[in-house]
């Protein structure tokens, strides 16, 4: 049976409070049971179901009540514009090396996917290679993953639809450009790792159609691809048929030797085992069991393994591994600064370090000495670097608040650098100032924060400020230059950007200080932020407004319900809003060792005490607030953002706007083609300027 809904369209009178006649959305009985003998009603149940015709109509009545208040803004055109004009720029990607040439990805400005060009050397011209924006009229149709395999005849591409994280992968011949037969589908979180004339990649089974959205991800597999041959024929390489909320990762060294398979329990910390490619029967020497400590392999030294791990260390250290014997030594570690990635480089090893949420560069020898320090442009951030034990060359991006990624070339041989490729911008970066500030959260913990603003700021306690914010996963949140947030800037708005506990900018304890019964400690600062933003005299909650993504999104859902009293506009984005019931969908259980699980007592009640979907209260005036899902978000799935939504338009007691934008054809973000960033964005910032009353 379909319920009836219906949407009554309203005419806004701007600058007067206005009572919003929100879509219906029926109420049904349905009740969970936790520890402790504990029921809880889920009213809004019904919309996880996301394939039933009520869903469908629900989405179709939120959006078309969406679009009306958005169009009926003033200014969206002119924003619109300004968000095509500061996307608009040549851009590029990191070249990798491809045997003995190399290829890049360029956008020429608003372009939906980047174009794949190849160079023969650096001294050649570079042609046009492959055009991904051929693949769908939409240009939802977009490349995840490029990998060569080590002698360049032969390129893989691991290829997402509609934003999907389900990816397929597909092989070309490099030089005839001709694609191959083969075929690899059910495809997830997976690389691929060539050795010999195929490669090792990570699938599941089959999911049952329709249920690609909610079906819990079990029994991750590695399989072994022989080049024009079927899928059906791979080889399974490994399986755990005890764990099903495992998944497994491979990767090969440069020599093909070896071959490393990693296995996760969640996001943070991993088992390893090795197999020695050379011997016949390939039987794995496991190397480490539990997952307690994260591993990275990062390529070998005849026959000792090099690996990144946060083992007995603050950041993280570039370790040693002989092979047969395990014998372990640490090779690379700083005192002061926080190690967060490395790679090998020639004869050298390139670290990445972060001191104050801010890049440095340095190299090393193989046996772990300090050579130099690569010069960096500025504060900014090393996003990502491209490198070869076989190649004396190695790449690597810098962007920073105000630029866009610039791609850097650097000589191990020389140790001279040279800038790769010059962006051109629609815009002068010059004309804007980046700080770090520091402030007390609530416990009397030391948080430092970014503050971005337009030369000349006066501070009056009436700037536009957006708060963006992160905090989980151990990822770091450092300067990074988005095209969006310009028309913000150039309109006299500032940007702050906390580093919250949880992230990864100082290391195991300040992630551990954040995650499962401590969450509470990323919330409180974010809060602590806010307050200090409004006591310093920088703006005030009228004209404060806070945005995140994902574990963001999170962030937003449980800080604007513990406190709406400090924001005029929250905008939570794919956010994970129940968190009782987040590790039953797709892939949601590996997110249990930062956030942990309602199926024990004590995570029922830490989880039930922030979850945004639960905390919300009747008769309580929230910000103006614009929820932003997509209908094929299959990692954080959109019933988050569908129940919360529901909730929050039933309570509202005040006269700001919810509202929910729900893309179409889209996922969680990854690949989403340039023509629906721009109207997405177009609508958040639409929304934004006109709920803190910004002229534009």
């Amino acid at each position: 049976m379909r319920y009836l809904l219906y949407c009554v369209l309203f005419f806004p009178f701007f600058g007067y409070a206005q009572e919003f006649n929100y879509p219906i959305t029926p109420k049904v009985t349905w009740t969970d049971n936790y520890p402790g003998g504990i029921t809880l009603e889920d009213p809004y149940h019904w919309l996880e179901d996301d394939h039933s015709l009520n869903t469908r109509d629900w989405v179709a009545e939120q959006n078309r009540f969406t679009r009306a208040y958005l169009d009926s803004l003033p200014g969206r055109d002119s924003i619109k514009a300004r968000m095509s004009r500061n996307r608009n720029f040549l851009s590029y990607e990191i070249p990798f090396r491809v045997g003995t040439s190399y290829m890049y990805y360029r956008s020429d400005g608003i372009q939906n996917q980047p174009v794949l060009y190849y160079m023969k050397s650096m001294k050649h011209v570079p042609m046009s290679y492959f055009d991904p924006n051929r693949l769908s009229a939409e240009g939802t149709t977009s490349i995840r993953q490029t990998e060569p395999n080590s002698s360049g005849t032969h390129v893989a591409f691991i290829i997402s639809e509609q934003g999907s994280d389900w990816n397929e992968i597909r092989i070309k011949e490099t030089q005839s450009q001709k694609t191959l037969p083969d075929k690899i589908s059910n495809v997830k979180f997976s690389s691929v790792s060539w050795f010999g004339d195929g490669f090792f990649y990570s699938r599941y089974d089959s999911i049952e159609p329709g249920r690609e959205l909610t079906a819990s991800n079990n029994f991750h597999k590695v399989y072994y691809h022989r080049l024009n041959t079927t899928q059906s024929q791979d080889s399974l390489v490994f399986e755990d048929r005890i764990h099903p909320h495992r998944t497994y990762d491979s990767y090969v060294t440069p020599d093909e030797k070896f071959l490393v398979i990693t296995g996760s329990e969640s996001t943070s910390g991993n088992c390893v085992y090795l197999y020695n490619l050379k011997q016949p029967n390939r039987k794995p020497i496991t190397y480490i069991k539990g997952f307690d400590d994260q591993f990275t392999p990062l390529g070998n030294l005849g026959n000792a393994l090099l690996f990144l791990t946060d083992k007995k260390a603050s950041g993280k250290k570039v370790i040693r591994v002989e092979y047969p014997s395990l014998l372990t030594t640490d090779l690379i570690q700083h005192e002061k600064f926080i190690l967060k990635d490395a790679t090998q480089a020639g004869n050298l090893i390139v670290c990445h370090f972060l001191t104050n949420a801010t890049s440095k560069l340095y190299l090393y020898t193989q046996d772990g000495k300090l050579k130099g320090e690569v010069p960096l442009p500025g504060p900014g951030t090393v996003e990502k670097i491209n490198s070869s034990i076989l190649d004396t060359i190695f790449f690597f991006n810098y962007t920073s608040f105000t630029m866009p990624s610039r791609i850097y070339r650097f000589n191990v041989n020389t140790l001279r650098m040279n800038e790769q490729f010059v962006t051109k911008l629609p815009f002068d970066p010059d004309q804007y100032v980046t700080e770090q500030v520091f402030y007390f959260s609530k416990d009397q913990t030391k948080i430092p924060m970014f503050l971005v603003y337009k030369k000349g700021y006066k501070k009056d306690g009436n700037t536009p400020v957006l708060l963006y914010g992160y905090g989980g996963f151990n990822i770091s949140k450092t300067p990074e230059f988005k095209w969006e947030r310009l028309a913000f800037l150039e309109s006299g708005g500032m940007l702050a950007l906390p580093n919250l506990r949880g992230g990864g900018e100082f290391g195991r304890t300040w992630h551990e200080a954040g995650i499962r019964e401590k969450k509470q400690n990323v919330f409180d600062d974010c809060i602590a932020a806010a307050e200090w933003l409004i006591r310093e005299g920088y703006t005030k909650p009228e004209k404060l407004a806070l945005q995140g993504r994902s574990n963001g999104g999170l962030l937003v859902g449980a800080v604007m319900t513990q406190r709406p009293d400090l924001f005029k506009v929250a905008l939570p984005a794919v956010g994970v809003m129940d968190m009782l019931r987040y590790h039953k969908f797709t892939i949601g259980w590996s997110w249990s060792k930062d956030y942990g699980t309602s199926e024990d007592s004590t995570g029922f009640r830490y989880l039930r005490r922030y979850s945004p979907y639960h905390y919300l209260k009747p008769g309580t005036s929230y910000p103006a607030t614009l929820i932003t899902t997509a209908d094929h978000d299959d990692r954080v799935v959109p019933a988050h953002s569908f129940k919360f939504a529901a909730r929050l338009q039933e309570v509202q007691a005040g006269s700001n706007p919810v509202l929910i934008r729900i893309d179409t054809d889209a996922g969680h973000g990854a690949g989403k083609p340039t023509s629906k960033q721009i109207e997405e964005q177009t609508d958040i910032f639409t929304f934004l300027f006109y709920n803190l009353g910004m002229k534009i």
